[in-house]
């Protein structure tokens, strides 16, 4: 029999042998009671949560979901980092329902087309949490209260049973879930494990900026450092400053940090240097040579490149004590995932073409809640078609670039058509494109293009903050330019790519 891995239920030749049974609150709270499993930085003072505590107050919420929901009813999670976060995931997934991830910074209309789409009723959250989300679900204010009672049983659940539904930057239409099952987890733990240099040795603690509502917090970071039984730091930082963030890692004697892009050019503009770090990964773009140069000399580590998406994530990853990066590429396939770069047709090719997972990964997703046609559409035969473009050298895989439209901004993945459908509901606009413009310190900003109806006017500050007002901070268009028409196709669908490269040609100007 093929030997097995240190990771339950992959084998040393790549395959995946899943139990019939797996849950992922159990696999994250298999250790014992009075291990350290959340370093909590919230407050005023540390907290050190235990693996007990967590577990008290992962069955306090699951008696009242027991008592209220279906076993595979979509449930939101409306919160911060904190350990009631954790908390509030793994009680859903206990009792068998399925969690929806939703981020503090949306604003109503976001939040509507999601829980909409997603059709939860209730909504874990704080009190903060239950003002943005006003009528859209109930609320479910989580505390202390009603910690007491009998523990709950796990629910019966297979690697493919629905468990958590992530939403993610569509280029059309609004956002689309992707439904993952029990498997999720057991699919990101050899990635992560080795972004941070084979996570678990002695002394670990993780820790990342990214909030936990997308699948870089919460499956990069916060649910595998709890199944490895690596204690996990939560901290709240209103605006990432490279101060906060070395606070952050002396407070919480973190030694290995996800960063986003972002961050890492933050703390090289600065000059900031952090100290008693073993590990430091990042994902979402290509860092370069000068990059991983920089945190050679000021982090005292090689940056682990790691790549995947919210459908199929940590597929491929570098790892420094395993073998030397290479300047603009993502690292090398993970275990456990077959990557390829196919031709239009299909088959693996050695020249550029699409990045590409084939069927099998544990990490991939179920489907895209409610939406047949667009999950079918997201296959070329065996293999899942991420949208992005690389090419092959040796086995290290180089990005090329997206072939989609979505805008990767400050670490934040945002689709234009989301920001577009917003505009078009301003009384002044007629038409408008949004594309992400390159941005030394962003990697891109989010521009939109607008046409104005006949006889209206409107103000660069008044469109921005029509969006900041419905969608989130993050995704407004820090530039606005009014035209007198947009570059359409016949059919009248705006062609982005001519004003991606209007917008590229702005910067060069």
């Amino acid at each position: 029999m093929t030997e097995i891995c240190k990771f339950p239920g992959l084998l040393k030749n790549g395959s995946w042998d899943l139990p019939d049974q797996l849950n992922m609150a159990a696999q994250a709270l298999a250790h014992p009671a009075e291990q350290l499993a959340v370093v909590d930085l919230t407050g005023t003072d540390r907290v050190d949560v235990t693996y007990g505590d967590l577990a008290v107050m992962v069955d306090g919420l699951a008696r009242y979901l027991l008592t209220r929901v279906q076993p595979d009813e979509p449930v939101g999670v409306l919160l911060s980092q904190s350990p009631w976060c954790l908390a509030a995931h793994l009680a859903i997934w206990k009792v068998g329902g399925i969690s929806v991830p939703l981020f503090k910074l949306f604003k109503r209309d976001a939040l509507a087309s999601r829980a909409g789409d997603a059709g939860v009723r209730f909504v874990f959250t704080d009190v903060e949490g239950s003002e943005l989300l006003g009528d859209l679900a109930e609320p479910v204010i989580v505390s202390d209260a009603g910690l007491s009672g009998a523990p709950v049983e796990f629910a019966s659940t297979t690697p493919e049973t629905p468990a958590v539904l992530i939403y993610t930057s569509g280029t059309t239409g609004s956002p689309k879930g992707a439904l993952h099952g029990h498997r999720v987890l057991t699919g990101h733990l050899p990635g992560v494990s080795i972004s941070h240099d084979h996570l678990g040795q002695p002394g670990d603690c993780l820790w990342t900026p990214a909030d936990w509502a997308w699948i870089g917090g919460l499956f990069d970071v916060a649910m595998p450092g709890l199944a490895l039984g690596v204690p996990v730091v939560a901290a709240r930082l209103d605006k990432f400053t490279p101060d906060s963030c070395a606070e952050v890692i002396k407070q919480g004697d973190v030694r290995n940090v996800f960063f986003p892009p972002t961050a890492l050019r933050m703390l090289k503009a600065t000059g900031q240097g952090l100290d008693g770090l073993r590990s430091v990964a990042s994902g979402g773009e290509p860092l370069g040579a000068e990059m991983l140069a920089w945190g050679q000399r000021r982090l005292g580590v090689t940056i682990n490149e790691f790549y995947g998406q919210t459908e199929c994530n940590m597929v491929a990853s570098s790892c420094g004590t395993d073998f030397d990066p290479l300047p603009g590429c993502i690292g090398k396939a993970v275990l456990g995932h077959d990557l390829a770069v196919i031709d239009e047709h299909g088959h693996p090719t050695k020249k550029e073409g699409d990045v590409a997972v084939c069927r099998g990964s544990a990490s991939m997703l179920l489907e895209y809640w409610n939406r047949p046609e667009e999950t079918a559409a997201k296959f070329r035969g065996d293999w899942l078609v991420t949208g992005d473009r690389g090419v092959w050298e040796g086995d290290y895989l180089r990005f090329v670039g997206r072939e989609d439209d979505v805008i990767t901004s400050a670490g934040y993945r945002i689709g234009p058509a989301e920001i577009e459908d917003c505009l078009l509901t301003h009384p002044a606009v007629a038409t408008v494109g949004v594309v992400g413009k390159p941005d030394e310190m962003r990697t891109e900003i989010v521009k939109a293009y607008v046409v104005l109806k006949p006889g209206m006017t409107a103000i660069v500050a008044e469109l921005q903050d029509y969006v900041k007002e419905r969608l989130a901070q993050y995704s407004y268009p820090r530039e606005v330019e009014f035209l007198h028409a947009l570059p359409m196709t016949v059919t009248g669908k705006v062609i982005r790519k001519e004003l991606k490269r209007r917008a590229a040609g702005e910067r060069q100007t």
